[in-house]
């Protein structure tokens, strides 16, 4: 029987995605309300474009990097054979990352009567999934829950004979690596609309291409990279990306009418538009400054909820990974 933890958060991610698919419909069957010809916003720079998909990309997948090296980190010995199928899950996850990409661009080309409502809901869509997802409570307690959930199902694996356990390692590596393509597919589809195919895809080129770095650093020279800096380096980008996501996104609301407009009675260069998507409307900058100040409170609470209080009643406070783990003796496949 499924436990009353893992109910209430089953009924919680279930709520959220009804919220998400109630919001959606409604964008997508409002009325829109006339459009100022002389409060069109200047096109988001390409250069922006190429930064934040490069950003998210090589977040996501620094995350699948660690989640595959502490999966295979114990395959030692008479199971190093085992590293293959869980190899061949990662591939396949990667094809079918590739996949899902071109599934949801069918999808947009379906929708794509909707016009300027369409980017406004993907970019809403894109802003829910980066506060729930990546803020640093929800975070912390992912590499705890996420990591370990993979730990359980390698060891069950490894106790295991049979054709069954081959298909359970390649089900485990295309775990360990889909949902960070998957999250990274739908980031990029807001960015997609506003530039088109080609300057995302150069982002995510180089994306890869330091995500690759990282891979060979990890996998083939066996070196231990800096870890922690590397996800908190990257987390305030992806914080970054965030906020100037959010800015863009409310300032499409305000293009169809869904959001009031109040000038702040500033001037704000035209570059910083293009750039940042910071616009002088109270409206705009309000999203901003709260999204910044949700990122950085979650940060806080992280550290009271999993580090301050566990000190104060004398428990074992949570660690952010340094990296990968390493196998102990008596973990199953370890060899001395």
């Amino acid at each position: 029987m499924m436990s009353a933890a893992r109910t209430r958060r089953l009924a919680w991610w279930l709520s959220g995605l009804a919220f998400l698919a109630a919001m959606v419909y409604l964008m997508a069957t409002a009325s829109t309300g006339p459009v100022d010809p002389t409060e069109v916003r200047s096109q988001q720079s390409d250069a922006t474009v190429v930064a934040n998909s490069a950003i998210i990309v090589f977040r996501e997948g620094l995350e699948a990097v660690l989640i595959f090296a502490a999966v295979t980190a114990s395959f030692l010995g008479a199971n190093k054979a085992r590293r293959k199928p869980v190899v061949l899950g990662a591939v396949l996850a990667f094809a079918g990352a590739v996949v899902t990409w071109f599934v949801a661009q069918a999808l947009l080309d379906v929708a794509s009567p909707l016009g300027l409502r369409l980017e406004a809901i993907t970019g809403f869509i894109a802003v829910v999934i980066l506060l729930v997802v990546l803020n640093w409570f929800v975070h912390n307690v992912y590499w705890s829950q996420w990591i370990g959930k993979h730990h359980r199902q390698r060891k069950k694996l490894l106790a295991s004979t049979g054709a069954a356990v081959t298909v359970g390692l390649v089900l485990l590596g295309f775990t360990s690596v889909y949902r960070e393509g998957f999250e990274v597919v739908l980031f990029l589809q807001s960015l997609q609309l506003k530039a088109g195919s080609a300057v995302v895809l150069e982002g995510v080129a180089l994306g890869l291409a330091g995500t690759a770095v990282v891979g060979v650093l990890t996998f083939v020279l066996q070196r231990r990279l800096r870890y922690k800096k590397m996800l908190i380096v990257t987390g305030v980008m992806i914080g970054f990306v965030l906020v100037v996501m959010i800015g863009g996104t409310a300032a499409t609301f305000q293009d169809l009418g869904w959001l009031p407009r109040h000038d702040l009675g500033i001037a704000i260069p035209d570059w910083a538009g293009r750039w940042f998507e910071i616009y002088p409307t109270v409206e705009t900058i309000g999203v901003q400054l709260m999204a910044a100040a949700f990122v950085i409170g979650s940060y806080f609470a992280a550290e009271q909820m999993k580090v301050r209080r566990p000190v104060k009643r004398g428990e074992q406070p949570a660690v952010r990974a340094e990296g990968p783990p390493q196998p102990v003796s008596g973990q199953p496949g370890y060899a001395a």
